[in-house]
């Protein structure tokens, strides 16, 4: 699927072994967050239009950055990391940003902590076991967990991602 931009989208194969199936439904998710941010400037990515809400395009960008890293890096091979907005003081750091924040420099993070998730999934079995457990109850979890809940988290934000979309210029899509 080619995108209003000219940017694509490969839609998840219908027929895939188990594995290409969750990385084609995970890399989906994540093109979709990237097509919602096409075309808009920092300004906009910054805009939070659905008030109360504090949720902006960049913020869910740097967001999905922190879960990325998290999750396939934290987690799974049990990386000890410094933390990239959020931290024990302001834990929705992610979503706040000085006002200045601009897209360019979010994007490459999360870019970069895509790049590394792919890296860390490659070569490991779904039934692979993480090396570190969560930072909550210390459970540990299999790869095949892990995809799961993230593209269950990108399906999620990116339903967030269209509402903002929208509001912002009144851009709709699936």
């Amino acid at each position: 699927m080619t995108t209003a931009s000219g940017s694509h989208r490969n839609e998840p194969a219908t027929t895939a072994d188990e594995r290409d199936m969750l990385d084609g439904w995970l890399d989906y998710h994540r093109a979709t967050l990237v097509w919602k941010c096409e075309g808009l400037q920092d300004e906009q990515l910054r805009r939070t239009p659905l008030a109360p809400s504090g949720l902006s395009l960049l913020g869910l960008v740097r967001h999905m950055a922190e879960v990325e890293r998290y999750w396939f890096r934290e987690i799974m091979l049990g990386e000890d990391l410094p933390e990239l907005y959020s931290t024990s003081e302001d834990p929705d750091g992610d979503f706040r940003f000085p006002e200045g924040a601009a897209w360019a420099e979010a994007e490459q993070v999360w870019q970069t902590e895509v790049e590394l998730a792919r890296q860390a999934a490659a070569g490991r079995s779904l039934d692979a076991v993480s090396q570190a457990g969560s930072h909550h109850r210390g459970e540990v979890f299999s790869l095949r967990w892990v995809y799961t809940h993230m593209i269950e988290e990108y399906a999620r934000h990116n339903g967030h991602a269209d509402l903002l979309r929208e509001q912002i210029d009144g851009a709709t899509g699936d």
